[in-house]
């Protein structure tokens, strides 16, 4: 546990957070939180989190840190992010391990979601010139149509422990540049991650005499989290989450006609057509299956395969399956690490329970892995099984791949694919232009993300990232996905001497 105590002190973290009170960094009078790595079950540290008068206190200062930071040009604000990012690459490593440590993915994937963040502040920085509007000819003589965005106001983050620092950075990045302020609650099971992402946003905020208040963030339970989402103060409320947690905020943020933006549970297939190349189906399908212990939102979840090649794809699965290296995730030649808790493992568990019981025929067996550095070790697990069973159809957060048959057409496969709840990402493996194309259509995935010869898992942030149905509907991260973090404003200006009303409507005095 040294390399935690360098990592700690480069980031200029302690080891009992106690919170602060000048609406600068955090809030701390509420319940204490414990966080323990899923690496080995060590303590990393404790943090006091906020209490709901913090929260309170917190939004007060976040909305005069609002009328401020709206009024800093656009460019300027991008600069701010550009520093971040340029902060970011400084402590890439340092970052990327705590993320490993804390959350219990692998090195790999931890400076990954750091360089995901480093990203995403470059997207930024380039949209911070470019929050354009559009122009429309009137109907009326001498006048001028167009549109324009401005600031929401206040938006209020909720984050996932999966990734602990990136989807926080989606969020940010935009709505700082858009002219908004912040207030963040990271997971409550990786509090760390977010305290060092705040503490090295605060330093540039500093250096460039910026208000503080505009990001803020209040580590607390979902006691906090319904605050947030029932405040109308708070213009936004971007959640990400189970489904179950993301239909109570809708809920809540709804009933008081708010904007939410919501990233839910994810059920993920791969079709594999008979024209398919198997090596790239085994390579998208291993990663999108155990990476981060099948805990991301894009996790391949499901393999559904044509009968005439189903053998051949389960043997090669097996066989690369049979390869994994399952152990500490800092060591770089391991490929699976963790389970987050406790709860994930008996989660894991009760499902592969739900998959004998439904008839279902292990491919790969798992279960717990003895001897680990912790409990929380588990062994990636494939069956065989049908398409609508009851399992099959719910999203499990750990690494367990349903393989499914299917006879006949494409359209037996998307009907197999789009008949979960869930709507986040897709994937078709094949060679054939008609069948990708056919995919790819409003026939084919009902997904908010549909790939083609590429996994389910591994966004790039230049697109929009987000999904249909109970994932929830909304838009993260590229593309106009800026918009979200605006209101939308329509203005006529009369530069004529007379005043025609609209539709030819004459009203004479």
């Amino acid at each position: 546990m040294k390399e935690l105590d360098l990592i700690f002190n480069e980031l200029n973290l302690s080891k009992e957070h106690k919170g602060c009170h000048d609406g600068h960094h955090w809030f701390g009078n509420g319940e204490t939180f414990i966080s323990n790595t899923p690496v080995n079950n060590q303590r990393l540290g404790e943090v006091t989190g906020g209490s709901l008068n913090d929260f309170s206190e917190m939004l007060k200062v976040s909305q005069e840190a609002f009328v401020k930071w709206r009024s800093i040009p656009a460019p300027q604000r991008g600069e701010v992010i550009r520093r971040y990012g340029l902060l970011l690459r400084e402590h890439k490593e340092s970052l990327g391990k705590l993320v490993s440590w804390e959350m219990g993915k692998s090195l790999q994937e931890g400076w990954g979601e750091v360089q995901e963040m480093i990203d995403i502040c470059d997207f930024a920085v380039g949209l911070s010139r470019q929050l354009h509007g559009f122009t429309m000819h009137s109907e009326r003589p001498q006048h001028r149509m167009y549109e324009q965005y401005h600031p929401l106001g206040v938006v209020g983050i909720i984050s996932a422990f999966n990734f602990p620092v990136a989807v926080w950075s989606w969020n940010a990045a935009l709505a700082l540049v858009c002219g908004n302020s912040i207030i963040w609650k990271p997971s409550e099971k990786t509090p760390f991650c977010g305290i060092a992402c705040q503490k090295l946003l605060n330093q540039v905020l500093v250096e460039m005499e910026m208000p503080l208040g505009v990001s803020t963030l209040i580590v607390g339970d979902a006691s906090i989290g319904h605050a947030i989402a029932e405040n109308h103060q708070v213009s936004l409320v971007s959640a990400t989450g189970s489904t179950r947690m993301g239909k109570e905020v809708s809920k809540t943020v709804a009933s008081r006609l708010g904007k939410s933006i919501l990233e839910l549970g994810g059920n993920n297939a791969i079709i594999v057509t008979p024209d398919a190349d198997i090596k790239m189906t085994v390579m998208g399908a291993v990663f999108g299956a155990v990476g981060t212990c099948g805990q991301r939102c894009t996790s391949t979840r499901r393999l559904i395969v044509h009968e005439s090649i189903f053998d051949e794809v389960a043997t090669a699965m097996k066989s690369a399956y049979k390869q994994l290296k399952i152990g500490n995730p800092l060591d770089t030649e391991n490929h699976v690490g963790p389970l987050i808790d406790q709860d994930s493992v008996n989660h894991y568990l009760n499902a592969l329970s739900a998959v004998d019981q439904e008839g279902g025929e292990w491919l790969v067996k798992g279960g717990i892995v003895e001897n680990a550095e912790s409990p929380f070790y588990v062994k990636p697990a494939i069956a065989k099984i049908r398409h609508n069973a009851e399992i099959v159809h719910t999203e499990t957060f750990a690494p367990i791949l349903y393989m499914i048959p299917y006879d006949g057409d494409l359209e037996v496969a998307i009907q197999y694919q789009n008949e979960v709840p869930q709507g986040l990402s897709s994937a078709i493996m094949t060679q054939n232009l008609r069948e990708a194309e056919l995919f790819l259509s409003h026939q084919g995935s009902d997904c908010g993300i549909a790939n083609v010869n590429i996994g389910t898992s591994g966004a790039e942030i230049g697109g929009a990232f987000g999904g249909e149905k109970e994932t929830g509907g909304g838009r993260e991260s590229g593309s106009d996905a800026w918009k979200a973090y605006m209101r939308r404003q329509t203005n006529t200006i009369n530069y004529s001497t007379v005043l025609p009303l609209a539709q030819g409507i004459s009203f004479k005095l």
